[in-house]
């Protein structure tokens, strides 16, 4: 069964930012509002293996010995919470 939702204090330029979108999609705003979070959850979020790949690169990671230590900060930080 569907259920109402509602976002309360929107800012204005965020809500002027949704009403164009909405018009150059020729929608109403609710159907925008709707469009919008349908798509937040039915994309994936899986890396390609080249996407992968990439993000690794970027991390700056060059050694096994340097993963064990953003492990073991990662593992550290979790027991502090």
């Amino acid at each position: 069964m569907p259920i109402n939702l509602s976002i309360k204090n929107v800012p204005d330029e965020v809500a002027e930012k949704l009403r164009r979108q909405a018009e150059k999609h020729h929608r109403s705003l609710q159907g925008e509002l709707m469009s919008i979070l349908e798509q937040s959850v039915n994309e994936e979020s899986y890396l390609s293996p080249s996407q992968l790949l990439a993000e690794v690169r970027m991390s700056g990671l060059r050694t096994p010995d340097e993963s064990a230590g953003f492990l073991r900060e990662d593992r550290d930080a979790d027991l502090r919470r």
